[in-house]
């Protein structure tokens, strides 16, 4: 049975993108180093291939200003071009874990495939399971663009639009990562799912460029919002979560791999440690120290066609601490 990736609350009711606990639980941010955090490997398998071939199931109907503004953060990934701190900079602390052999996380994610799901396959209300089934839907459909199964180096990222509705989405996930089953889908592959919450639930799952209305202001200094770099609040937001995941999957893609805590249904991973930290000093609901553009708009990341991201700091192993490249010490 499927275990739950449920979110975690932030301070002041912040959802957060965890793994798999099947009750909320409170987690302290540790921006500075600490030996409290007992974060450990279990033997399992990371993602190490030399390319891992992602491939994006959109389902719903999707603003392509939107779509476009998530692909370049995955084309991001895998940049060299892009100016210090840009998001591969960010990702090297994620290839700093290994698998038993010595074998890093791969530093060569590619966008390799696109499904468009715009017909609701399995409808407008999608439980956990479903997500599996529409993961198949886009490997064995009819349609000439259906996508390989690949279990080999495939991960598939399921995307879904605003008027879609998920189980315990905004009221207690964000999003999650997991593996699927071989009689749903044909063989063991991890995924993620992410949803869009623009229209849905902004306070809860696109901080911090909204903030739950009856929460009173936000904790960031000066008590303003901050404004999203690629000027929507949801796909901003959403682009941390899909890091966030991201950093999970390839750290722990079975469950059995890196995290903290005795109980493999409810690990604290690599990116729960570190939630709400996206620059140094942060804590108690304050961000981080993070940078802003000529429009005001808060970033920490650097990405391709001149795009700009503010996505959470993960846990380095070398440093024991949350880390980023735009870190001021």
């Amino acid at each position: 049975m499927q275990k739950p990736h449920f979110l975690i609350l932030l301070s002041f009711f912040l959802l957060s993108f965890s793994s798999i606990p099947s009750t909320q639980t409170k987690l302290f941010n540790y921006e500075g180093s600490s030996d409290l955090v007992d974060l450990q490997y279990h033997m399992g398998p990371v993602l190490s291939s030399p390319t891992i071939n992602l491939y994006i199931i959109w389902y719903g109907h999707w603003n392509h200003n939107h779509q476009n503004t998530i692909k370049d953060f995955i084309f991001s990934l895998s940049s060299p071009s892009s100016p210090y701190p840009s998001v591969p900079d960010w990702w090297r602390t994620v290839r700093l874990y290994t698998d038993q052999t010595g074998s890093n996380i791969t530093s060569n994610i590619l966008l390799s495939g696109e499904y468009h799901d715009s017909k609701y396959s399995h409808g407008s209300y999608l439980t956990r399971i479903a997500i599996q089934s529409v993961i198949r839907t886009s490997i064995y459909s009819n349609s000439r663009r259906t996508l390989p199964l690949n279990p080999r180096n495939g991960l598939y990222l399921v995307l879904s639009s605003g008027d879609v509705q998920v189980q315990d989405f905004c009221r207690a996930v964000c999003g999650f990562h997991y593996f699927t089953f071989p009689e749903i889908v044909g063989a063991t592959v991890p995924y993620a799912w992410v949803g869009y919450s623009g229209t849905q639930c902004p306070g809860q799952c696109a901080y911090p460029f909204a903030w739950p209305k009856y929460s009173g202001r936000p904790p960031n200094r000066g008590g303003n919002l901050m404004k999203p770099p690629n000027g929507d609040a949801g796909v901003d937001g959403m682009v941390s979560v899909i890091a966030h995941e991201l950093a999970e999957v390839a750290s722990n893609p079975l469950v059995n791999a890196w995290y903290a805590g005795d109980d493999p249904t409810s690990p604290t991973e690599i990116a729960d440690l570190c939630l709400g930290v996206y620059g140094t000093g942060a804590g108690g609901g304050y961000l981080g120290n993070v940078n802003k553009d000529n429009w005001g708009n808060g970033y920490n990341l650097n990405g391709v066609k001149g795009r700009k991201f503010l996505v959470q700091w993960v846990w380095n192993p070398v440093k024991r601490r949350c880390f980023g490249p735009n870190a001021l010490d």
